[in-house]
């Protein structure tokens, strides 16, 4: 239950960096970092095939076009990092990692499936919701992406 809250209020103030740091690239970092911690939440649920997806397609897939899109636009020259940030990075891996090694020894990551795991989080049901009740959405997320990324571009070519 404690490391419920720890990651709640790391998740809380990592999405409050998301919204209120000035470089867009320390935003995205701190997007990727919240995403993780979404991650741990799904693997604590004993739901590793969404915990998986979610550090594979949010973390990974969707930030390196959202990074891509960043850095093609150009939005500023980059600040020197501060200090303040350094530690505050050093002291949140530092947690993260506490907790993780004591969810290991005390057996509590991977201790096996509850019984809400058939229903919840595994691949059949997973692929069987997504393409037979939520496949609009899907598809409507999808096109939504692309438009944005094209858009990015367009808005790129025609400052040069």
């Amino acid at each position: 239950m404690v490391i419920f809250f720890v990651l709640a209020v790391m998740l809380v103030g990592l999405s409050l960096l998301v919204v209120f740091v000035r470089n867009v690239v320390h935003a995205a970092v701190a997007l990727v970092a919240a995403l993780m911690i979404i991650a741990i939440f799904f693997l604590t649920l004993q739901a590793p095939m969404v915990g998986v997806l979610q550090i594979m397609v949010y973390a990974g897939a969707i930030m390196v076009l959202f990074l891509f899109v960043i850095m093609f636009l150009n939005p500023m020259t980059p600040e020197r990092p501060r200090r303040a940030w350094w530690g505050l990075g050093v002291l949140s891996a530092s947690l993260l990692a506490i907790m993780l090694l004591f969810m290991v020894s005390k057996g509590q990551l991977g201790a096996g499936p509850l019984a809400g795991t058939e229903w919840f989080g595994s691949p059949e049901t997973l692929a069987k919701s997504l393409f037979t009740e939520f496949v609009l959405p899907f598809e409507i997320a999808s096109i939504v992406l692309l438009v944005a990324i094209v858009g990015a571009v367009v808005l790129a070519k025609r400052e040069r």
